[in-house]
């Protein structure tokens, strides 16, 4: 295999975790620079990469097979349009950028744009594959509603109260940054565009009252930008959050998240007119079974459960990345899904602060005049 010759630009810990995987399952790399004030993720790739004073000086040291983009989020429609006027296929993070005033705009540049692959890493895993195989072959008869729940882990919850995560202006919101992946698995399994969402939520667990010293609260590295304490920190976004959102043809979804549970759980529950299938994304388990079998439900266990609940999608991620780098697959979801999940959760978010149902017609409308620009 002739070795990839990748930019970086925002080298954090995320990032690396994902040029890990991609060595992991074969890929032959040639990080050839990356351009980050602060890269945190320097330590978790353990090698020398050749620093550059920002984006600009780095694409111009071009040619790349890929420019990875894994700045924080604020920084994305930024980095994206730089590596747009380079030419060089993308891979950026998710979400793909922060507001919607951002969606537009990047929806502008998307028809004239190289290759751009997003992160949205749940596509590429086995047991999401076969969600959507059931949900499109059938066997579930028509969608009528859907709960899902995406519960942490104390550990978990501490980490995005003193990452940068913890701050709007540098991650959007708790949903977005943490539960974009469902919501495009949602739009998928729904075939159709959320008309209307309601949500409620806020901060009530990271609060200076409730401050203890428990080891779980500083278990993990609180990355760039990262606050001292989960309960003194500057978080302004919410800890836990939920939302209903009814799809425009008329299937419904309940959504429940907490980010300081004993119990964890990421969980799906689909229900059609001709069978049910709930799916357990934390211990990587699916079990479906239609509407008149009195009969024990197929059962699938995935196994390969990581401590991080990602299961071996990230290396999945990296097989469909080369794949579709070499031209041997599409990859399996494009930036317009991208942006159809953030705007979905932008839309929820707006609905929690205005206290609302928020129809979302007019978002639709600017966005698909966007798109056709």
């Amino acid at each position: 295999m002739t070795a990839k010759r990748v930019a970086v630009i925002g080298l954090g810990q995320r990032i690396a975790h994902v040029l890990l995987a991609m060595e992991e399952v074969g890929w032959e790399l040639d990080i050839a620079g990356y351009a980050d004030p602060a890269p945190v993720g320097l330590s978790i790739l353990k090698r020398d990469v050749r620093a550059h004073g920002d984006a600009r000086s780095l694409l111009e040291d071009g040619p790349f097979d890929l420019v990875m983009i894994g700045s924080p989020n604020h920084l994305h429609y930024e980095h994206l349009l730089a590596a747009f006027a380079a030419g060089y296929p993308v891979f950026a993070e998710k979400p793909i950028v922060r507001t919607e005033e951002e969606t537009f705009a990047l929806a502008r540049h998307l028809n004239a744009a190289p290759p751009l692959y997003i992160g949205l890493v749940m596509r590429s895993m086995p047991i999401v594959r076969e969600v959507i195989a059931r949900v499109d072959g059938g066997a579930l008869g028509e969608i009528v509603s859907m709960d899902a729940t995406e519960h942490l882990p104390p550990e978990h919850g501490a980490y995005l109260a003193r990452n940068w995560r913890r701050k709007q202006a540098w991650g959007g919101s708790f949903l977005l940054d943490k539960v974009c992946h469902d919501f495009d698995i949602f739009g998928r399994i729904a075939g159709a565009r959320p008309a209307r969402v309601a949500s409620f939520g806020g901060k009530r667990i990271f609060e200076p009252e409730r401050a203890t010293e428990h080891e779980a609260y500083s278990a993990v590295d609180a990355g760039w930008s990262g606050a001292n304490d989960a309960f003194h920190s500057d978080m302004d976004v919410a800890d836990h959050q939920v939302a209903l959102v009814e799809y425009a043809n008329g299937m419904r979804l309940s959504f429940h998240s907490n980010s300081h549970v004993s119990l964890t759980e990421r969980r799906w529950y689909v229900a059609g007119t001709k069978g049910t299938l709930i799916a357990d994304l934390v211990r990587n388990r699916l079990m479906v079974r239609s509407a008149h079998d009195r009969g024990k439900p197929e059962r699938i266990d995935y196994g390969g459960r990581t401590q991080d609940s990602h299961n071996g999608a990230d290396q999945a991620m990296a097989r469909d990345l080369l794949a579709a780098l070499d031209g041997r697959a599409a990859f399996p979801v494009t930036p317009r899904e991208s942006m159809e999940a953030g705007l979905t959760v932008m839309a929820i978010d707006r609905a929690m602060r205005e206290g609302c149902v928020v129809d979302c017609a007019k978002m639709w409308r600017d966005y698909d005049a966007a798109m056709n620009q």
